[in-house]
């Protein structure tokens, strides 16, 4: 049995498995050098890695994945930062204490700064990709002065992605419209083959070759997406953004509110082509924007790793303090 100790740090009540423990001593796999994160924080007990030194970089992960999607590109960002990569709440192996009320993009951002400074982190900088970078643009502009840069993967707000959505994307962004369905129809629909269903998104966003999942990576992916508790997480994840999270960049948009730290948009190719450039979205959002393009397609950090490297740590190395 792992031994944790309990202590208090902004008056969340915390459990951690110390880096001594049966479970920390453990390399996580697929995150060489990197330790074990276990902990309880807003309402979460989150699971993932934390490795490196330096100013602290919160990696956020997207759907259908976990926080291994960070695998390829931990190694060289924990050269330069104290690296924390959870897995969202609910997907992977971070569980909420109760999924009621609904986990809003509002929710997960006040989860994630309770995570943070728990660990210590008042400020940060943060990469997010896909839904992950929805969480993260959400937890800038809710909690200004905590974000010191924001690097957003193939993500502009959902507000200007809906107001944009032509059978193009329906066609392979199906899942948006799937996954929000009111009731307990998606969840069953996925729980009849949740492998086929996982594997085909995997397809769609052209990542069925093993050089951009490799099989162990699949076989984790699969196993997180066989859990009926995650499909669910996933399926209020998108009823939210389709609700909730959009009420609030309406909100936002009316009150001229922006977020207030330097920002990355970073697009794959494939995916602007013959939209506005995701520079100029954001450009709407934030004050101080630059964007780069990648090769490949939508899994930028699994797909096209050391091109993310490259756009990022320059940006980094100039705002992340």
């Amino acid at each position: 049995m792992v031994d944790r100790r309990t202590m208090l740090a902004g008056g969340v009540a915390l459990a951690i498995a110390p880096v001594g423990s049966a479970t920390a001593a453990e390399p996580p796999l697929f995150f060489h050098g990197y330790r074990t994160l276990d902990m309880e924080a807003g309402g979460v007990r989150f699971a993932g890695v934390i490795g490196g030194s330096g100013p602290p970089l919160l990696l956020l992960h997207g759907y259908p994945e976990t926080h291994i999607a960070w695998r390829k590109i931990a190694g060289d960002l924990s050269r330069h930062y104290t690296v924390i990569a959870p897995d969202l709440p609910g997907y992977g192996a971070s569980r909420p204490t109760a999924m009621s009320p609904r986990w809003t993009k509002r929710r997960v951002g006040e989860a994630l700064v309770a995570l943070m400074r728990a660990l210590g982190h008042e400020r940060f900088a943060i990469i997010g990709h896909d839904r992950g970078a929805r969480a993260g643009y959400r937890l800038v502009l809710d909690h200004p002065g905590v974000v010191t840069a924001f690097a957003s993967l193939t993500v502009v707000p959902t507000l200007d992605v809906m107001e944009g959505v032509d059978y193009r994307f329906a066609r392979k962004n199906y899942h948006w419209f799937l996954l929000s369905q009111p009731g307990n129809l998606p969840e069953a629909l996925l729980a009849a083959a949740p492998d086929a269903v996982i594997d085909w998104e995997f397809d769609v966003m052209h990542a069925a070759a093993d050089a951009v999942i490799e099989p162990a990576a699949r076989a984790a992916y699969r196993a997180a997406f066989r859990n009926p508790a995650v499909r669910h997480a996933m399926c209020e994840d998108y009823r939210a953004a389709l609700d909730e999270d959009l009420a609030c960049d309406r909100a936002d948009r009316s009150a001229g509110r922006k977020l207030d730290c330097p920002v990355l948009a970073l697009w794959p190719d494939v995916e602007a082509a013959g939209k506005p450039l995701p520079v100029d979205v954001w450009k709407r959002w934030a004050d101080n924007v630059v964007g780069a393009t990648t090769t490949g397609d939508h899994l930028q950090p699994e797909d096209r790793p050391a091109e993310v490297l490259a756009a990022v740590m320059p940006f980094l190395r100039q705002h992340a303090i």
